[in-house]
């Protein structure tokens, strides 16, 4: 169960439409695929989505620093050294997302060594949530069709709408047209990515009081302390912290300080080890848990679902599963499918992902070969 080569591949797959929101805008999914080999020909596998406006990762930094730095310090060790690979890529700052996919693909590697599911290794609550779509900016009357198709074609009946543009009244003329086209069936929260002051927060939930938000997310920077400070002591739904709390440290300081009262747990930058420790703060605190997504591909979505399905905690509520759906193609053999609302863990040892090798070598951006050169008749 030893680690011999960690690989970090980048690929690139086109979005149907960009995705919009308050801290900037996605048109490819530029993620990195991470594979850890072991002496028993074991590959285990996650997926790095690199946000430059919000964690300051960039493809070509996560590539970098695995291949030049966080390689070096797992190779040789066991999968079940899951401390120490921690310890060693926590001695480097930052780059959460590249430290995450060494952790879940050590995971996965684990799974499949032992042929046990990493659901079932974390915890085993259960093999599915329910899940939440993200809504990008857009006009009113498109973002309630997109919502509608969500809807009729997978059964998803939650959705997180992006906020946070100026004046306010165009993203609360937006869930206002989502909650009366779609009616009270459907459960609605907000997302501000920290794009409205802690003033404009107040205006805006205000506006939207008769709507029946379940939360409102990072709608005020958490730097500007004693205004988001006073917007959550007002507010009557769950304040959740989502990148202003990556680490348990956060959480405390959030909490603890009144800055939040629930938190989003987010594989793609935590991975599985340090999301345990989030997942057990929030349980000891009994905060309300959301399980994020950071725009993630397929397998990214998978290491999601694993997680969350582990814990009562984590399944009680919609993770955010379904950008994926977002993208023109992925690398997985099999595709995810969301079915009546749910997403269920991959069947199988470890994650249960196959990636197909031909969609790889068509997506990668780390091999060229050259075109043919047609020759004259």
């Amino acid at each position: 169960m030893k680690i011999t080569q960690v690989e970090a591949i980048p690929f690139a797959i086109p979005y149907r439409k960009p995705l919009r929101f308050a801290s900037g805008e996605v048109h490819v999914a530029e993620h990195v695929l991470v594979r850890v080999h072991t002496d028993d020909g074991i590959v285990g596998v996650a997926e790095a989505p690199p946000r430059p406006f919000t964690y300051g990762e960039t493809q070509a930094g996560i590539v970098a620093v695995i291949d030049t730095i966080f390689a070096a310090q797992v190779v040789g060790l066991s999968l079940l050294d899951r401390e120490t690979v921690h310890t060693r890529l926590a001695r480097t700052v930052g780059n959460p997302t590249a430290k995450s996919a060494i952790d879940m693909a050590i995971w996965d590697a684990l799974g499949r060594t032992l042929d046990v599911s990493v659901t079932e290794l974390l915890g085993g609550y259960t093999d599915r949530m329910r899940v939440s779509h993200m809504l990008g900016f857009d006009e009113p009357a498109a973002m309630v069709a997109e919502a509608e198709r969500m809807r009729d074609t997978h059964g998803i009946t939650t959705f997180k709408v992006k906020v946070g543009r100026r004046p306010v009244s165009l993203d609360t003329a937006v869930v206002r047209a989502l909650r009366e086209g779609l009616g009270e069936g459907i459960d609605l929260y907000v997302d501000g990515n920290r794009g409205w002051t802690a003033a404009e927060s107040a205006h805006a939930m205000k506006e939207m009081a008769d709507l029946g938000l379940l939360f409102a997310e990072e709608l005020c920077p958490a730097d500007d302390v004693l205004g988001r400070r006073w917007l959550v002591s007002q507010l009557d739904v769950p304040f959740i912290a989502d990148e202003s709390a990556v680490t348990p440290a956060d959480v405390t300081r959030e909490i603890l300080g009144g800055s939040a009262t629930a938190v989003s747990i987010k594989t793609a930058r935590t991975g599985f080890t340090r999301s345990q420790r989030t997942h057990h703060l929030a349980e000891g605190l009994g905060l309300e848990v959301v399980m994020g997504n950071q725009i993630d591909g397929q397998l990214g979505s998978l290491c999601t679902v694993a997680f969350g399905a582990a814990y009562e905690l984590t399944s009680r509520r919609p993770g955010e599963l379904s950008n994926f759906l977002d993208m023109s193609d992925d690398l997985l053999t099999e595709p995810l499918c969301i079915t009546d609302g749910e997403l269920t863990v991959r069947p199988g040892a470890g994650l249960g992902a196959e990636i197909d090798p031909e969609k790889l070598q068509r997506y990668r951006l780390d091999r060229w070969t050259p075109p043919r050169i047609k020759e004259d008749s």
